[in-house]
């Protein structure tokens, strides 16, 4: 039931924000890209739109220089290492835990856009 829940939650999260279609578009890059600027690309089957979303936020933080490439980097590798580790496990208490790190991990590079990005700034 938490699990539904947290998906229910990431779900609203990435429509908040307007984020390009799922591989690129709009003149954002594809998510293959945005892999391969900190290295290889990986596969996240189910989640891959949901960590595209929050590895597209980031990338707009740091476009505009809110993100050096080292913390952009660090924050998609954590988000593979966080996913090789939890994202597949088949024990439901593991893949919760991943649920609520990417939660946390799409609210955060959510905050890093906002700080550049007038369309998420409330008011």
């Amino acid at each position: 039931m938490r699990t539904m829940i947290a998906a229910g939650a990431l779900a609203l999260l990435a429509g908040c924000a307007g984020v390009p279609s799922e591989f690129g578009g709009w003149g954002g890059p594809s998510f293959a890209e945005l892999q391969r600027t900190c290295g290889e690309v990986r596969d996240y089957g189910g989640d891959a739109q949901s960590v595209y979303a929050a590895m597209f936020d980031a990338w707009v933080a740091k476009r505009h220089g809110k993100l050096t490439d080292a913390r952009f980097c660090a924050f998609e590798n954590e988000l593979a290492q966080r996913h090789a580790a939890l994202g597949t496990s088949a024990d439901p208490a593991g893949r919760g835990r991943w649920v609520s790190y990417l939660n946390d991990a799409r609210a955060q590079a959510i905050s890093w856009r906002a700080a550049v990005d007038p369309s998420l700034r409330g008011g």
